[in-house]
């Protein structure tokens, strides 16, 4: 049995065009062939994002049933757990852009992520979880941008102590870290 078969959350992080979202998709095929919902947190707000959202809708296949959710994506979770084989989101970086963007404030954002794991904790399928490590660079020079990247690394520490696997991609190339083994 594969071993992404016996766990139930998997979060996968690295960086941009790393193989992040290849990685889960390839992952959450080999763990069910039907009932596989992709939960997408994108909003294509301009030509160049609608031809990627569509090139990644064309790579999934019709196999997948696309569920476009910029927000509330814990009440998709709810809706869909009980349904699905399994569920795949992609992304929380995105994700946290569209509540910044909404004018969610961090106590706002704190209260939909606690409503988040919940629901993945309760979620009867395996969930895969997509996200941009953006904790890696320099500084940030303006409060916003620095706003997101420590809101980015709070929710990514949160996503990664829940999960049962975390996997980050390097140059497409995946490196397990959770469960990982021990130092000695």
């Amino acid at each position: 049995m594969d071993y992404a078969l016996k766990k139930k959350i998997t979060f996968v992080i690295g960086g941009c065009r790393s193989g992040k979202s290849s990685f889960a998709l390839n992952q959450a095929n080999k763990t069910a062939k039907k009932d596989k919902y992709f939960i997408a947190t994108s909003q294509p707000l301009d030509p160049e994002m609608e031809k990627r959202v569509e090139k990644h809708q064309k790579e999934r296949g019709k196999d997948w049933q696309t569920i476009e959710e910029p927000i509330l994506i814990h009440e998709i979770v709810n809706e869909y757990s009980g349904k699905a084989d399994v569920i795949l989101i992609d992304c929380l970086t995105l994700w946290l852009s569209n509540l910044l963007y909404h004018s969610y404030d961090t106590d706002g954002i704190l209260e939909i992520l606690n409503l988040f794991e919940k629901a993945l904790l309760r979620c009867e399928c395996p969930v895969f979880l997509v996200s941009n490590e953006v904790g890696q660079g320099i500084v940030p020079e303006s409060k916003l941008a620095r706003e997101f990247r420590d809101l980015a690394g709070m929710i990514h520490q949160r996503m990664a102590k829940i999960s049962d696997r975390v996997v980050m991609t390097v140059a497409g190339i995946d490196v397990e870290i959770k469960p990982g083994q021990k130092p000695k």
